[in-house]
């Protein structure tokens, strides 16, 4: 699966593939500059092997590493892959750690190969910018799912990367440990909707969707769900 998003001629357009990975089928994102031909993998959850072979495929020099939460099947590979090329891990916000400390249990409690935790190079916080190659991705803390989730988000590509916080059709779960639900529905009727009905979002699972259709139909956040329309 591949997207390209829509962008004006001032800026480079952001490139992606996105390869499902775990056996949670976790969207875990190729985004690269087609300027410099250098990327990043958001939320390497796992299969290190295949990411990486996409990587080469396409020509991308992987830059960093980026992640929106601290969720094993969104982080599990990050250690080996960070490791394996000397790379940078960039996020999520440091309300995560202690996802990202318990991912070597979790991978036990799931079944799935062994995890190792990590400590970013750098914890994000609203407001922040990463660079890949010459793209410049806004952060947006949305905590709800977790307490640590952040979006990166490339306006010049009317395109964003939510990790779990919204679905095409549905929200991320808020039953885990310091999930809120009051707070995922701040984050996406407040942070996400602003930003445009004509943003595309790519998920941490299943298919791509826009902010306005979500905002239209979905039956947890819609303007009708909320009371807004």
């Amino acid at each position: 699966m591949t997207a390209e998003s829509q962008t004006s001629d001032a800026a480079p357009r952001l490139h992606a593939e996105i390869n499902p990975v775990t056996p949670f089928q976790q969207n875990c994102s190729l985004i690269w500059c087609p300027e410099t031909m250098r990327g990043a993998l958001v939320d390497a959850g796992g299969e290190p092997e295949k990411l990486l072979a996409a990587a080469k495929r396409h020509g991308v020099t992987l830059e960093k590493l980026l992640v929106t939460h601290g969720h094993l099947d969104h982080a599990g590979a990050v250690m080996e892959i960070a490791e394996q090329l000397g790379l940078p891990i960039e996020g999520p916000h440091v309300d995560d750690k202690f996802w990202i400390d318990g991912m070597p249990a979790a991978a036990q409690q799931y079944g799935f190969p062994p995890s190792r935790s990590f400590t970013p190079t750098r914890w994000l916080q609203d407001g922040d910018t990463v660079t890949v190659g010459n793209l410049v991705l806004d952060v947006i803390h949305c905590p709800g799912h977790t307490p640590g989730h952040v979006v990166f988000y490339h306006a010049p590509s009317q395109a964003a990367l939510v990790g779990d916080v919204l679905f095409q059709g549905s929200i991320g779960r808020t039953d885990f440990p310091k999930g809120n639900h009051a707070d995922l529905i701040r984050s996406i009727r407040e942070k996400l909707f602003p930003l445009g009905d004509g943003i595309t979002f790519v998920p941490g699972h299943g298919p791509l969707s826009t902010f306005g259709q979500e905002r239209q139909n979905n039956p947890f956040v819609s303007d009708r769900a909320v009371g807004g329309g």
